[in-house]
């Protein structure tokens, strides 16, 4: 891919952690505007300093991303600055594992609720308003390969997945003949230094790597991507 996403205006959801890092830098990297959401001051700061020559095209809002009208104020400032919001891409999530479901604390099925699918349903209902308004857009939304593989002692992950696969499936049902391109990609175990400091042990040869995943990412959101519409795409790696 050449410069397509130049002039163009990106919001990465969670833009500053593993794989948004990633997603950010690459939209960054082909001249698009990018608007990330995130959580850490510092992570952030991190990204501004590698954004290197294009962190005049990146835009930082800390914000809590499952907080619905704070997504909505977020989105319609976006539009107010520039004037459009082509693409969406929602990489936040979080894992809770290793616990049978009788003995889950419902406050860890509630955040994973909160995390994988509230802030899916909060940052695509208030993002596809300018879209349809367009008629043309690009929405990917992170689910993960336990979306439909429910392995043991992940009940409340595996739930939540499934749940944010269903929506977007739906949403992109919702979507159809408008302009507006609705995608989910399944990840397996990311290449990151957080899981690989959550599982020492394992062998992450074949993980598959952020900037791999980002590269499928900005494929999807690009014209040569126009015929793909409500898929859901693994990015197992050779794991």
């Amino acid at each position: 891919m050449n410069k397509s996403f130049s002039g163009q205006v990106v919001m990465v959801a969670g833009g500053t952690g593993g794989l948004g890092r990633a997603v950010s830098m690459a939209f960054l990297n082909q001249d698009a505007k990018v608007v990330v959401t995130y959580r850490n001051q510092k992570e952030f700061a991190s990204l501004q300093s590698e954004a290197g020559i294009h962190a005049s095209s990146l835009q930082g809002e800390r914000v809590d991303v499952t907080d619905i009208a704070a997504i909505e104020q977020l989105v319609e400032s976006v539009v107010a600055k520039h004037g459009r919001l082509d693409v969406l891409v929602n990489t936040v999530g979080g894992y809770a594992g290793g616990i049978k479901l009788w003995e889950l604390d419902p406050g860890v099925f509630d955040r994973m609720l909160a995390l994988n699918l509230r802030a899916g349903f909060a940052l695509s209902r208030a993002a596809v308003a300018p879209m349809l308004r367009q008629k043309r857009g690009a929405i990917v939304n992170v689910a993960a390969k336990a979306s439909y593989d429910h392995a043991a002692g992940a009940a409340a992950y595996a739930a939540s997945k499934a749940a944010a696969l269903a929506m977007i499936d739906s949403l992109a049902a919702d979507t159809k003949g408008t302009g507006v391109r609705v995608n989910t990609i399944l990840p397996s175990i990311i290449d990151t230094e957080a899981n690989r400091n959550a599982m020492p042990d394992a062998d992450f040869t074949n993980w598959p790597k952020p900037e791999d995943i980002a590269s499928v990412i900005l494929f999807l959101c690009s014209d040569d991507a126009k015929v793909i519409h409500g898929a859901a795409i693994p990015v197992f790696g050779n794991s």
